[in-house]
């Protein structure tokens, strides 16, 4: 029931925030201004040194079963490679795993601890393959090489695929991919780069307002089509 219930908030929050950072307290830091600003699933990737160190802060931090809005997210580890790793994050307290690409032995061992995996995949072929094994979401990665008509493309023959686009997606064009079926949509440096570049960190939760901000018009939007 566990795995369900962050399957689920993933897909009512909507946007994940992809965070790499020169340190774990750096990302501790975008972490916390991203929550601020709205986005609750934070995904902090395996590139950071010393990784595990925020993810055991952020899980101290912040709860994903918190009623307390201001304590609440979800936090969870990207750019997981295998699955010695994949274990070292779940031991860590993440509370789901992300990849690059589709590596079969890290979705077993997510599977075998109960945890929400979303690997990355290109070709309808990986899509099907992650199926099989028993993903949860399909992370479309790059995201920037597609259109986001290619959900609807996917979901031809697989319906039941639940497709999350990584890379490329922006404040302009992440409602195109909530009306073309994404369940969630993860945001990467588009979030952080002005913070890194100026050294105001206040400029990710500016940047997370606006992704919210966009994510629920789309929503909004969605429910009021015609069915």
């Amino acid at each position: 029931m566990e795995k369900i219930r962050v399957i689920q908030q993933i897909h009512e929050q909507g946007v994940v925030a992809v965070l790499r950072g020169n340190s774990p307290e750096e990302v501790v830091e975008m972490a916390a201004q991203a929550i601020a600003g709205g986005i609750r699933v934070i995904e902090v990737t395996m590139t950071v040194p010393n990784a595990l160190q925020a993810i055991e802060q952020l899980r101290r931090m912040y709860s994903s079963q918190s009623s307390n809005v201001d304590r609440f997210a979800i936090i969870g580890a990207g750019t997981v490679l295998e699955p010695a790793t994949a274990r070292a994050c779940i031991l860590a307290g993440s509370e789901f795993i992300v990849g690059p690409s589709l590596n079969a032995d890290t979705i077993k061992m997510c599977n075998l601890y109960r945890i929400p995996v979303m690997p990355g995949v290109m070709t309808i072929g990986e899509v099907q393959e992650a199926l099989e094994l028993g993903a949860d979401i399909i992370k479309l990665f790059p995201g920037n090489l597609y259109e986001p008509s290619i959900i609807g493309t996917i979901k031809g023959p697989m319906p039941q695929a639940n497709i999350m686009p990584t890379g490329g997606v922006n404040v302009a064009n992440l409602g195109d991919w909530i009306k073309a079926g994404a369940v969630a949509v993860g945001i990467g440096s588009d979030l952080t780069k002005e913070a890194i570049a100026s050294g105001d960190m206040t400029l990710v939760r500016k940047k997370a307002e606006q992704y919210m901000e966009a994510y629920h018009r789309a929503k909004t939007n969605l429910s009021l089509q015609p069915q």
